[in-house]
């Protein structure tokens, strides 16, 4: 942004150096042509700085719900779905029916 606003500068001192006429329709041109250039970069300026007031905001409040979602230290996703107090010895397992058809045929 400051890169634009150099250039504009730059333009201004030009328009000024080369003593722009303007009563001229050329020089009434040039000269609301870089009055135009630097409200846009003013217009673009305020509207970066409500943009990084607003992604604060949002930052902030990302932040505030973290801490209420992750407040436990000890939170593990896996804890529900891995129960290390579940018996296998009560499981009952099927075969592969393929594998009882052909010990049928032997």
């Amino acid at each position: 942004m400051e890169y634009l606003l150099k250039r504009i500068s730059y333009l201004k001192g030009l328009a000024d150096g080369y003593d722009l006429d303007t009563s001229t329709n050329e020089g009434k041109l040039i000269s609301e042509l870089i009055d135009i250039l630097e409200d846009v970069i003013d217009e673009m300026m305020d509207y970066r700085e409500e943009i990084e007031d607003y992604v604060d905001i949002i930052e902030e409040d990302l932040s505030d719900l973290e801490d209420y979602v992750y407040e436990d230290d000890d939170f593990d996703i896996y804890d529900d779905i891995y129960d290390d107090d579940f018996d296998f010895d009560g499981l009952e397992v099927f075969e592969d029916d393929e594998d009882e058809d052909k010990t049928e045929e032997e």
